[in-house]
């Protein structure tokens, strides 16, 4: 018996029927969700020469990174609540060929404009990722659906380390517009599988679309995540980012009164003040923003020069390779994770997480003389957060109605989004300020990665004790 056969009249016989086996389904989400998150890390390669590539400053390219950061947070929760409404197959493959489209735009020119939009296409893509997690939900029967989700939630961290190191050999070895014919590629291949192998959900919530609600959403989280991303470039106390903050507050709270008084509301607020949701997205913030300290540092403490008595003087391409496990043993421990939650509750399986995350940020602090104990302590990190990553949808689903499966996913994706560019910002001030000198260069120190690390590790602790609040009980 699956929760798929709640059927809405509006899905047609057709659709039903196209009944796909769950292996099948499960393989072919988990590769949308790797092609999806390998877009976070396709141009990391090719930062350094972006400026020149793209005739601009160094300044304005970074807006190829800022631009798909911004459109995933805000097409996220839209994704999701369109998903709910209007069927999840659909909004998923509108997904994909946002991000084939985004690709092609960005394959196809040299210039910043076209870049920015592409990328910014590219990102409004990751909305599927909670999607499948939901399509999971209504499909598979209920012994198959913790493992599943648990596998498509870790492709949010398999897809960027396993595309560190294809993307930096792509960049190295070919014209850099190859990556994005690749990802376009890729995005195709994905959208075929879903075309033929997922069926439409038969869980619908129809109502009028919330556009109030998504367009004060939009400039609420806009104007917060330029704010963090772009503080430590424009000052943190400059007139730009202290009104984007005032900006950003002002908003969400006018945001929040228009959404309590709608029928059908973007984001049910009411449903995410749920202790048990509230709680976990709390924590996802935290997980996220831990997460993010091994993407930033661990690549640049490889690459350092050995001259500065730390580094290891790795190319990309090398570094990439060494870190590649930790997409592995994310998605080996998917499973694992779904298994304890199933026998001992989706909030032990975070807490656990949340605490081998922290042990491996202080083996990094306390290993960092051979490549071997770096790939040692990333590893360890990954492990933590396959185990908490593939909890929180399970936490998720256990406290919403079926009917905002997609919707809840969607918001929880977000408050990962928010703690990893949160993240970024922190962890990139410590790092541009704590130096040392090489030459004519500036590089970050020894005390700057330690700094880094503590800082990551105080925040899987945070995430242990929000954890420790989330209520287990059936109200919850």
């Amino acid at each position: 018996m699956t929760l798929a056969a709640e059927a809405s009249p509006a899905v047609t016989d057709a659709e039903t029927r196209r009944r796909p086996t769950p292996a099948l389904l499960i393989a072919t989400l988990g590769m949308v969700g790797v092609v999806v998150s390998l877009m976070q890390t396709l141009v990391i390669p090719i930062i350094p020469a972006l400026p020149t590539l793209l005739g601009t400053s160094a300044s304005n390219a970074s807006w190829v990174i800022t631009s798909t950061l911004l459109a995933g947070a805000v097409f996220t929760p839209i994704s999701g609540r369109l998903g709910d409404m209007f069927g999840k197959r659909r909004v998923l493959f509108a997904n994909l060929l946002s991000l084939i489209a985004g690709s092609v735009v960005c394959a196809s020119f040299s210039s910043l404009l076209p870049e920015i939009v592409g990328r910014s296409l590219q990102g409004a893509a990751v909305g599927a990722i909670p999607l499948g997690i939901s399509i999971m939900r209504d499909e598979l029967p209920a012994e198959r659906v913790g493992s599943a989700m648990a596998i498509m939630s870790a492709t949010l961290g398999v897809g960027g380390a396993i595309g560190l190191p294809v993307a930096a050999a792509i960049a190295q070895n070919a014209d850099w517009h190859v990556l994005f014919w690749s990802s376009a590629a890729l995005g195709v291949v994905c959208a075929a599988l879903v075309f033929v192998f997922v069926p439409e959900s038969p869980v619908r919530t129809p109502a009028r679309f919330d556009f109030g609600g998504a367009v004060g959403l939009s400039i609420a989280l806009l104007a917060l995540l330029v704010a963090i991303t772009k503080g430590a470039d424009w000052g943190w106390s400059s007139a730009s980012i202290l009104s984007l903050f005032g900006v950003s507050l002002v908003v969400f709270l006018g945001w929040g009164f228009f959404e309590l008084r709608q029928r059908a509301p973007l984001v049910d607020l009411r449903v995410s003040a749920r202790p048990r949701v509230l709680f976990t997205n709390m924590a996802s913030i935290a997980v996220g923003f831990s997460l993010y300290g091994m993407s930033l540092t661990f690549p640049q403490l490889l690459m350092a020069p050995e001259q500065t008595g730390y580094g290891f003087g790795l190319s990309m391409v090398s570094a990439g390779l060494a870190l590649a496990p930790t997409g592995l043993v994310m998605m080996a421990l998917s499973p694992v994770s779904a298994r304890l939650s199933a026998a001992r509750g989706p909030k032990l399986t975070l807490m656990l997480g949340s605490g081998v995350i922290a042990v491996g940020y202080l083996c990094a602090v306390l290993l960092m003389n051979s490549v071997w104990e770096i790939m040692l302590a990333a590893v360890i990190v990954a492990g933590g957060v396959g185990l908490a990553y593939a909890a929180m949808p399970a936490l998720i689903m256990g406290a919403v109605p079926i009917t905002e499966t997609a919707a809840a996913n969607g918001l929880n994706s977000l408050m990962r989004s928010i703690g990893t560019s949160t993240s970024s910002a922190v962890m990139s001030v410590v790092l541009a300020h704590m130096t040392i000198s090489l030459g004519a260069h500036l590089l970050p120190s020894r005390d700057g990665f330690h700094t880094t690390f503590f800082i990551a590790m105080a925040a899987a602790i945070v995430a242990i004790a929000l954890t420790a609040c989330i209520p287990m009980g059936k109200k919850a």
